[in-house]
């Protein structure tokens, strides 16, 4: 077989061969982002852009004026039907009936064992209808779940993900850029009360660009102030670039993954297979608040679990903070003398701040504000100490 062999690939004349690896998705901003120069990278299935350029220019644009992401990888279902928020309060660790129409809430599905099947943000935008975002790696797991848990409910369960792009302007002058942006308008029928000025955090509300519908929330992943948009597939190209015309005098620059992470990251946000998981309760993760079996109404699925705890010894998330410029990666130890007592779980030097942070999961005798550790960075020990999390908190 030589190297101009059609079948060398593992494909054949005929298509992709039985162990050829399936093709990613692509957002419908691809093109669009591809002409802004972006690099590409696989991540949950997609080939999402990983950055533009420079990661700490975005980064920076982002802590300082705005950066422009494309995170139509993530996954939307609608939730309609008489019984839509009964459904949500058993399916899911929040009480869903309790969200005002047009607010948010960031919350949880478990397994019965209290585990992390994925975080969620839940929109309500009517008194029967619901927005579950999910991550694009745990759509299949997401979608099995609601659709096992909805039997029973007068209620309907619709993938929105192929019809949906999502687009997050995040920074300190996301508002003056949505507020300049020519053809996006206020709705007065879906507004329900609210305006650009005025939106509060984790709330959202229709507007409408090109006379098309959208939903706007402000809500991110940065740590930065923000908005979400919610377009369909085919008005989000043009969407995209009036944003980028409005925003470029503003200081706004298009944003990759890699500069997503680290924002989280500073933020003390969690990543899903970093800070979440089956494995995890959400108690461990600090999030224990996010699944309160002591004051939610309604049953749910892992209830028992989550009131009944982790076990004693059971590694908590605490943030780690070091010195110098040699920053700790995920799977990395953590030590106490000679002893291994946690793992990392993300780490990176930080662009806002100037020095290494991570988070990691640690045994709880050494998780206190203040307790110092030394991470394993290569063979090299570096001293690091416990610290409270966010890393760090934009001014309001």
């Amino acid at each position: 077989m030589t190297d101009t062999d059609p079948t060398a690939s593992g494909d054949t004349p005929d298509g992709p061969g039985p162990d050829a690896a399936p093709a990613l998705r692509r957002s419908p901003l691809h093109a669009a982002t591809t002409a802004a120069g972006a690099s590409f990278t696989d991540f949950g299935g997609w080939d999402m852009p990983l950055r533009y350029g420079s990661d700490l220019a975005e980064h920076h644009a982002v802590r300082q004026a705005a950066g422009l992401f494309d995170i139509s990888h993530m996954a939307e279902f609608g939730v309609g039907g008489a019984q839509a928020a009964a459904f949500l309060d058993a399916a899911l660790a929040a009480d869903v009936s309790a969200i005002a129409v047009s607010r948010a809430k960031y919350t949880m599905i478990l397994a019965e064992d209290g585990g992390v099947i994925d975080d969620l943000i839940v929109y309500r935008n009517a008194e029967d209808e619901y927005l579950v975002v999910a991550n694009a790696g745990n759509h299949d797991a997401v979608a099995t779940a609601l659709g096992e848990r909805i039997h029973g409910f007068e209620a309907t369960l619709t993938d929105a993900t192929d019809a949906l792009a999502l687009i997050a302007v995040q920074g300190p002058v996301a508002r003056e850029i949505l507020a300049a942006t020519d053809e996006l308008e206020h709705d007065d029928a879906k507004a329900i009360g609210h305006t650009l000025d005025t939106l509060p955090y984790y709330a959202c509300m229709g507007m409408t660009f090109q006379g098309r519908p959208l939903l706007v929330a402000r809500t991110g992943y940065t740590g930065e102030d923000g908005f979400e948009l919610y377009v369909d597939a085919a008005t989000a190209p043009l969407l995209w670039d009036a944003l980028l015309t409005a925003g470029a005098p503003l200081g706004l620059v298009p944003a990759g993954l890699a500069a997503r992470d680290t924002l989280r990251l500073e933020a003390g946000m969690p990543l899903y297979g970093h800070e979440l998981g089956l494995d995890i309760q959400p108690a461990q993760a600090g999030l224990g608040r996010i699944a309160p079996p002591k004051t939610k109404t309604a049953d749910f699925v892992g209830r028992a679990a989550v009131g009944a705890g982790p076990a004693a010894d059971a590694r908590v998330l605490v943030g780690l903070a070091a010195e110098g410029r040699r920053a700790g990666r995920a799977g990395y130890a953590v030590l106490d003398g000679d002893a291994t007592v946690g793992e990392i779980t993300s780490g990176a030097l930080s662009p806002t701040l100037g020095h290494p942070i991570a988070l990691a999961f640690v045994d709880p005798a050494v998780a206190a504000v203040g307790q110092t550790l030394d991470l394993d960075v290569r063979g090299s020990r570096i001293p690091a100490r416990v610290v409270a999390l966010p890393f760090y908190s934009r001014k309001k």
